[in-house]
C-alpha cells in the first residue's frame, strides 16, 4: 500500500485556515480517494502478476535446464532450482518441480521434499490452492508424467488415496519399480491450516 502525506499546517496547536481555497476541498478529496483507489488496485494486481512472472521465469529455467542437463536458477537470488515438469494429461495441467522442499519454493511450484533416485521414491509437495490443487480431482487410474532435467522421463498412473496426519506420512525405502506421491494440505475447502494432509500415490508404468 503506497503512503499519502497530506499536509496539515498548524500554529498554536490550531489548523491555521488563512489561504484555503475551501471550494478546492472537495478536489483535493477527491484526488486523495482516487490515489488510495490506485494504490489498493496496484497491492491487488501485485501478487497474481508477480505469480505469471516467476511462472515464465521457471519455465524458461526448466527449459534452459532440459539442455544443459544441470539446474538454472530462474533467477539470480533464488535459493531454488527446477528439478522436473510433472503433468497431469487428463487434467491438462502440468508445473514445474523445484528443488529444497522450503516453504520460499514452494510459494512457487511445488517442491521435491523426497527425490532418491536409488530407491525409486519421489514425494512432492505443494500448495492445496494454488500449484496442487488438481491433485484433488486425480482418479484411479489417472497418468502423471514426470520429465527431468537430464532428458528423462516417466510415466506413473494414480493407484490410490489417502488421508493423514502430517506427522504420520510414512513412504516405503523400496518403491520397487517407481513410486510417487503427490502431497498438499487437507481439506481442500478450506484456507485454514490443519494437521492433515492429503496424498496421492502413483506407481511407474513398465515401459
Amino acid at each position: 500500500m503506497m503512503d499519502i502525506a497530506l499536509p496539515c499546517p498548524e500554529q498554536n496547536g490550531r489548523a491555521d485556515t488563512k489561504g484555503v481555497n475551501w471550494r478546492a476541498l472537495p478536489r483535493l478529496l477527491f484526488l486523495a480517494v482516487m490515489v488510495a483507489g490506485a494504490a489498493l488496485t496496484a497491492k491487488t494486481l501485485y501478487i497474481p502478476v508477480k505469480a505469471q512472472v516467476a511462472q515464465v521465469l521457471l519455465a524458461k529455467a526448466f527449459d534452459e535446464s532440459l539442455a544443459s542437463g544441470s539446474p538454472v536458477k530462474p533467477w539470480s537470488w533464488a535459493d531454488t532450482a527446477p528439478l522436473a515438469r510433472v503433468s497431469a494429461p487428463r487434467l491438462e495441467v502440468s508445473e514445474i518441480v523445484l528443488s529444497g522442499g522450503s516453504g520460499e519454493a514452494m510459494a512457487f511450484g511445488p517442491t521435491a521434499m523426497v527425490d532418491d533416485r536409488a530407491s525409486r521414491v519421489t514425494v512432492l509437495a505443494a500448495h492445496r490452492d494454488t500449484h496442487f490443487e488438481f491433485v484433488q480431482r486425480l482418479l484411479i487410474g489417472d497418468d502423471i508424467w514426470m520429465e527431468r532435467i537430464d532428458g528423462t522421463a516417466a510415466n506413473y498412473r494414480v493407484v490410490r488415496t489417502e488421508v493423514t496426519q502430517w506427522d504420520a506420512f510414512t513412504y516405503p525405502t523400496d518403491g520397487g519399480t517407481g513410486l510417487m506421491a503427490l502431497t498438499t494440505c487437507y481439506p481442500f475447502d478450506t484456507h485454514e491450516p490443519g494437521p492433515l494432509r492429503y496424498v496421492v500415490w502413483a506407481e511407474m508404468v513398465p515401459d
